[in-house]
Order: structure tokens, then C-alpha cells, then sequence
């Protein structure tokens, strides 16, 4: 499988940036530990959602891929999508659920996909996305569970390794599990003493039950600030590739979310969105009890709606 992250790398190579590796004494020193930092939230996009998304996209035949593309996300992946669309000048749909954040949506809007959206409570979105399909002949971009998905996810790791050489650890925010499966392959094959640990918000938890259950739990409509990790469930690939690859999974509160992404803000100056501190917060919590370690981050995206910073910035200090 590793193989298929080494093409996704040459496919991606000149179109998404190679973002870069950010290192802090301050957080040495807060942590206990050497902590890298992969700045996915400076991706294009503002996601790493946009190297599985080209990379799926562009692994397609001319023939099929002119007729258009749909997938369905709560907003990072939607943008990848409709930002490939339109490098490609093709057709983009994406189904999004109606509280999406706004800003999200208007990049993908700006990106030139055509937006669909539908109530998460009332509708379920593979519904909609299936009779789209049906309608127009469009090719699916799943959010995770396909295998160029995950390994175009997988660069972000490679790139990471390639920085900062061996690590310890590597702490990877979950949602379907793309990007946890891609960084599991290449971390497990450049550096196999390398201990992945899964993180999810302890209330949209559903990949930590199916690993910890050995059964993919699902669930619908989870309320948690992670908006972009708000998800409902592995899916069979990356459940498969997570139980086999990933050392723990463990949950963070929302709270702690927060302020480890208030410290991102306001001490490394590094804007990310919620669900782009969730593989720091265990570490900066010292929730994780290791010290004096070389550890891995995936800062996976940085679309956040800076209106909201004093809601939820209010009471930090």
C-alpha cells in the first residue's frame, strides 16, 4: 500500500504545497517533549483534505472524470473537491449538511461547485448523493474510505518523516479515518518503531468504540466544537487499516480542544480551526503520559470563522 502513497506523491508534486514543519521551545519545554508540527492549515484549501481529493480525482480516465465529480462533507473535503474541479474544469457537486460552517461553504462556492445541501437530522446524505449520481453520471470522491483517497492523505506523513526524521510518535486527528489510515501506512513502513495514536473529541467518538470494539460503531449528528472531524463512522477500508496499524486511540474534551488551539493562535501564531488541534491537545494536556519523546502532529486545517473567536475564546486565559 505504500506504493500507492509514493504515486500520490509524484501526482501532487507541484500542485499541493509542501507544507511546512514548525517546531517551538515553548512547547518543548510546555510538553516535556520535541514536538513537530505539520501544517496542514496551511495547505491549499486550508486542509489536508485537498491531497486525497487531486489525488483521487486525477487517478481517474480522462473520459470518466470530464462527466463530473460529487462527494458529500461537512466542509474541508467539499472545498478539496470543488478546488480539484476547477484545476481540472469540471463539473463539482458537494453535499453538505445545512449548519456547515459558513466560511467553508463560501470557498467552495468561490471554487465553482455547485452546493447541495441537506438537514442532518431529517436526511442522510449517502441518500442524496446516490440519486445524484443516478441523475448526471457523476464519479464519487468519498471523503476517506477509497484507496487513493487515503494514499494522497498519506503524502502529509511522508513529508513529515522526510523533515523531521525519527519520531516516537505520531498523533493524527480521526474522523472517517483518511487521513489516520494514510499516515498509519507511511509511518509503519519509513519508521516501524513509530507509535500512531488515533485522537477523536470524546463527544463524536465513534472510531475510538470501533477500535477499542472491533465493530465499526456509527453515529449521527455528534455535537462537538471539531466541527471538520464531525463524522459518522469509519469506513471499511479504514477501519481495516486502522485496527491493524494504529498502536491507541483516545478522546480529548472540547474544552481542552480549545485552549490548545487559542495556544496555537496566540503563542506559535498558527491559525487553526478546531479540529485541526485535536492530535496536539493530548500531548499539551499531558494526557498521554510520555516524556522527552520526538513527536509527530498533523495540524490538519485551518478554516475557521474568525467571527467567532470571542465565543469561543471567552473565559481562556
Amino acid at each position: 500500500m505504500y506504493t500507492k502513497v509514493l504515486e500520490a506523491s509524484n501526482r501532487l508534486e507541484g500542485v499541493a504545497h509542501r507544507t511546512p514543519v514548525v517546531t517551538s521551545s515553548l512547547l518543548d519545554e510546555h510538553t516535556r517533549n520535541n514536538i513537530f508540527l505539520k501544517c496542514e492549515n496551511l495547505q491549499r484549501v486550508g486542509a489536508f483534505k485537498f491531497r486525497g481529493a487531486f489525488n483521487a480525482v486525477s487517478s481517474l480516465p480522462e473520459k470518466i472524470r470530464q462527466k463530473g465529480i460529487i462527494t458529500y462533507s461537512s466542509g474541508n473535503h467539499a472545498q478539496a473537491v470543488a478546488l480539484t474541479g476547477k484545476l481540472y474544469d469540471i463539473p463539482a457537486t458537494v453535499v453538505v449538511p445545512s449548519d456547515t460552517s459558513p466560511v467553508k461553504i463560501a470557498a467552495a462556492e468561490a471554487y465553482g461547485a455547485r452546493i447541495v445541501y441537506y438537514n442532518r437530522e431529517k436526511e442522510i446524505r449517502e441518500e442524496i448523493t446516490k440519486r445524484l449520481i443516478a441523475q448526471h453520471d457523476y464519479t464519487f470522491i468519498p471523503p476517506f474510505d477509497h484507496e487513493e483517497v487515503l494514499a494522497g492523505q498519506g503524502t502529509a506523513a511522508k513529508e513529515l518523516i522526510d523533515e523531521a526524521g525519527e519520531l516516537d510518535y505520531l498523533f493524527v486527528q480521526c474522523s472517517g479515518g483518511g487521513l489516520l489510515s494514510g499516515s498509519a501506512i507511511t509511518s509503519k513502513h519509513l519508521l516501524p518503531n513509530c507509535k500512531v495514536i488515533g485522537v477523536q473529541p470524546e463527544m463524536a467518538d465513534y472510531a475510538v468504540r470501533s477500535f477499542k470494539t472491533g465493530v465499526i460503531h456509527r453515529m449521527d449528528n455528534a455535537q462537538t466544537v471539531a466541527d471538520g472531524i464531525r463524522g459518522t463512522n469509519l469506513g471499511n477500508q479504514t477501519f481495516s487499516i486502522i485496527r491493524e496499524l494504529v498502536d491507541d486511540m483516545i478522546t480529548v474534551s472540547d474544552k481542552d480542544i480549545v485552549t490548545t488551539m487559542y495556544y496555537l493562535w496566540t503563542r506559535l501564531k498558527l491559525v487553526v480551526e478546531p479540529a485541526g488541534a485535536v492530535g496536539l491537545t493530548p500531548v499539551f494536556h499531558h494526557h498521554f503520559p510520555i516524556e522527552g519523546k520526538r513527536i509527530g502532529v498533523i495540524l490538519s486545517g485551518g478554516n475557521f470563522d474568525v467571527r467567532m473567536t470571542d465565543k469561543l475564546f471567552a473565559g481562556i486565559k
